[in-house]
């Protein structure tokens, strides 16, 4: 039998999705410098380039930089907690019932 996951917990559920909320917001801290570094760096780097090429260019780095963190937050989130190794041991009892 599998055991209960730590998530279940409430108590430690609230704990980590608050420590997931902190990593969030200093990743979006952080990505909204590295959006300005980028494009103050293609500003005096270019020349002639259109309002679309920067939209786009701030849009694609923030967003893959921000789903980075939301899928390593979520690893942090769930190595963190136990959860991983809950699964592994059910992983563990589904093989030795075939």
């Amino acid at each position: 039998m599998s055991t209960k996951s730590p998530l279940e917990d409430s108590r430690t559920a609230a704990f980590a999705w608050g420590r997931y909320r902190r990593l969030m917001g200093g990743m979006a801290l952080l990505t909204l410098v590295v959006v300005v570094a980028v494009e103050l760096y293609l500003y005096f780097s270019t020349s002639g380039a259109s309002i679309h090429f920067y939209i786009a260019a701030g849009l694609g780095v923030g967003f893959t930089m921000m789903l980075t963190g939301g899928l390593m937050g979520l690893v942090f989130l769930s190595n963190g907690t136990g959860h991983d190794d809950s699964v592994t041991e059910f992983e563990h009892d589904r093989r030795r019932k075939y």
